[in-house]
């Protein structure tokens, strides 16, 4: 987990977590060990970005009005996401998952209640996932309304529906699949079929209960 301190104090310091994903069905290893090249960069420039941001604020050079300091802020986001999702999707990846839930899961039951059945989620989760451009696909929860809806992310920031909670996190940015597939993202969807992707959160769903997520 990620360990940190007040930012009035010193700079948030974030580390790298592990990830054991070797001989995964449809993503090489050597895939793997590139993607977490890129993710521990993230994690870098998030604690350099908060480093130099603590310090201009120390040095009384906070302002709105100092481009410099707005364009950390703003950069922030962007790396600050991209090791998030990263997390949370390589916290996906799985060999020999099941690819549905149980159909008497509560995740199965949630599912039919947004979508209809857990086939038409599917089909609008991989629909999603065909959209041009660089970005995640994310299946969140509402915490309001325990509602589950399928969303596309640009970039790391742009999309996130502020509150929801994310249950399946599908990166579809081209470092994620270009070793193995080159300018294809079929992987990532024929992954899915095989059941590679059950996130942290979603496989407590899947296997124990969905009252987990505060849904039931």
């Amino acid at each position: 987990m990620a360990t940190y301190t007040s930012r009035t104090s010193a700079a948030n310091t974030y580390a790298e977590q592990a990830f054991d994903l070797k001989g995964l069905d449809g993503i090489s290893d050597g895939q793997i060990a590139e993607h977490l090249q890129l993710y521990a960069g993230y994690v870098k420039q998030v604690n350099l970005l908060n480093q130099e941001l603590a310090a201009m604020l120390g040095r009384g050079q906070a302002s709105g009005k100092s481009p410099a300091f707005a364009e950390l802020t703003r950069r922030l986001g962007f790396e600050y996401n991209g090791m998030i999702l990263h997390q949370y999707y390589f916290s996906n990846l799985r060999s020999a998952a099941e690819p549905q839930p149980p159909s008497t899961s509560g995740l199965a039951g949630a599912l039919i209640r947004s979508f209809g059945s857990v086939e038409q989620w599917q089909a609008d989760f991989r629909a999603i996932g065909e959209i041009r451009g660089v970005g995640w696909v994310i299946l969140f929860q509402d915490p309001a309304t325990d509602r589950l809806t399928n969303h596309w992310i640009t970039l790391h920031q742009d999309g996130v529906p502020a509150g929801f909670k994310p249950l399946l996190v599908m990166d579809v940015w081209e470092h994620a699949f270009m070793r193995d597939y080159k300018a294809t993202e079929r992987f990532l969807r024929k992954a899915m079929a095989q059941g590679q992707m059950p996130t942290k959160l979603a496989l407590k769903v899947y296997y124990r209960s969905i009252t987990v997520l505060h849904i039931l």
